[in-house]
């Protein structure tokens, strides 16, 4: 989305990224709360020592993962929408 406007853009948090997206492309409160939640992944999997113990995929239900992929759905569909 801030390729469609011509900006640069750096940072991992998508929550940060979609609030401070301009009037006319930022999404609604709802879906910067759902990349809250995905923002709180970006750690955790990826360093095995995060958890005190076990490796990270041993802290994750199976709901949590089927949560997380539907945010991050939603939040792809948002942008698509804007995109079009």
């Amino acid at each position: 989305m801030y390729q469609k406007i011509g900006a640069d853009v750096w940072g991992h948090s998508v929550s940060i990224l979609l609030a401070n997206l301009p009037d006319e492309l930022r999404p609604d409160e709802e879906i910067v709360d759902l990349a809250k939640e995905l923002d709180k992944h970006y750690i955790s999997p990826r360093y095995p020592n995060f958890h005190p113990e076990g490796a990270p995929f041993e802290h994750y239900t199976k709901k949590e993962a089927e949560r997380a992929t539907d945010y991050a759905a939603k939040i792809i569909s948002f942008c698509e929408d804007k995109l079009l």
